[in-house]
């Protein structure tokens, strides 16, 4: 089957994949174990889903018994600039590099597709595609499949191409010898756990996703706790500060991808315009983007984080002008915002009356004298 290999492999290339590799798909019980820890410990938050579906998360032969082979493929995303050099600009928002155009979803499981359709032309075997959003730990496999290893973040790491790879897999019938697993070369290194402003790594290679900055703007439903919203800072759809600070990246090149590459609008786009957003308007300028899957009120929560944390007074209109939006989510931080922005005189007179006539309670309380912000 090394003609198999290499046939496959010249066809994901030639599709568009910038990494290939084949793991054999029970090999990775150690991520099942980890995977028990990482729920036992109550470090996915409300993502329920993780927990619904950890049995075929766990052990890709319970999703499918029948499967032999894991071709695992990569993308490469790596951005054309600094992703954090947005930080130092308080007035604009900062937006994840993987976020900043097309949704790559879209992109991989079209290419899987098409790669699965040949395989089984061209082979022979039954193939399944999946991308992240079934339920496959996609990144043990990459690691098994020789792609790279899981950083002390737990994000993929390339020798190749740093930290910015999409995953995506075509499990198949047909037996082919799997890739040497990739070893780790985090050595000493704690870069990446040293720069995240919240603290969301309990431990080397373990992530409590309730205080990632990237769960509580995209994953999280609901109100941000308040003490980890300062640490947030300008950052308003996910974070890459574990990512863009690996020395591996000294590797990566700009992807070659223009669906992938960054739109202009959506690099450090200016936070008074994106507060002003109604849901027309928010679903015109994320047409087709990630951004779009977390909704305009979820999206105009973080960005209010965002004009709080400003230290700009010349938001504050910004955020007085949702202050009766329809969302609790909206009107919470807009008073969170406004407190952190006007004088203790300036918000006590705009709160007049607010705090009895609001039914919500987290907005109710930001408007309480007694709140700690």
């Amino acid at each position: 089957m090394s003609a198999a290999r290499a046939r496959i492999r010249d066809r994901a290339l030639s599709l568009g994949f910038d990494a290939v590799g084949y793991a054999d798909p029970g090999t990775i019980a150690e991520a099942g174990a980890n995977l028990a820890a990482f729920l036992a410990a109550g470090y996915h938050g409300d993502m329920a889903w993780l927990a619904d579906t950890r049995q075929r998360r766990a052990d890709p032969n319970v999703l499918w018994p029948e499967a032999r082979t894991a071709v695992v493929v990569a993308v490469n995303y790596g951005p054309d600039q600094d992703p954090l050099a947005v930080l130092g600009q308080p007035e604009r928002g900062a937006i994840s590099v993987y976020a900043r155009n097309r949704d790559y979803h879209r992109l991989i499981k079209g290419r899987l597709k098409e790669l699965a359709g040949w395989m089984a032309a061209r082979l022979g075997g039954e193939v399944k595609v999946f991308v992240d959003t079934a339920p496959v730990m996609e990144k043990p496999l990459a690691r098994a499949a020789g792609l790279g290893w899981q950083g002390k973040h737990t994000n993929l790491v390339s020798r190749q191409f740093g930290s910015w790879l999409f995953l995506g897999a075509v499990f198949t019938t047909l037996v082919l010898t799997p890739d040497r697993p990739t070893p780790d070369h985090c050595g000493r290194c704690h870069q990446c756990l040293d720069i995240c402003p919240t603290g969301a790594f309990p431990a080397p290679y373990r992530l409590d996703a309730r205080r990632c900055i990237s769960y509580l703007t995209i994953e999280h439903k609901g109100h941000i706790p308040a003490a980890l919203r300062t640490a947030i800072g300008n950052r308003i759809f996910g974070c890459d500060d574990c990512l863009a600070v690996c020395p591996w990246n000294k590797f990566a090149r700009a992807t070659a991808e223009p669906r992938l590459a960054a739109r202009d609008d959506l690099v450090g786009p200016r936070l008074a315009k994106l507060a002003a957003l109604d849901e027309p308007g928010f679903r015109s300028l994320f047409a087709g983007s990630p951004v779009k899957r977390i909704g305009r009120d979820r999206f105009v929560r973080n960005v209010l984080i965002a004009i709080g944390n400003s230290g700009r007074a010349d938001l504050a209109e910004s955020a007085r002008q949702r202050l009766d939006d329809r969302s609790p989510l909206v009107r919470a931080m807009a008073a969170w915002a406004l407190r952190r922005l006007l004088d203790g005189e300036a918000f006590a007179a705009l709160g007049t009356d607010r705090r009895d006539q609001e039914r919500d309670p987290i907005v109710r309380a930001e408007w309480s004298p007694d709140t700690a912000s």
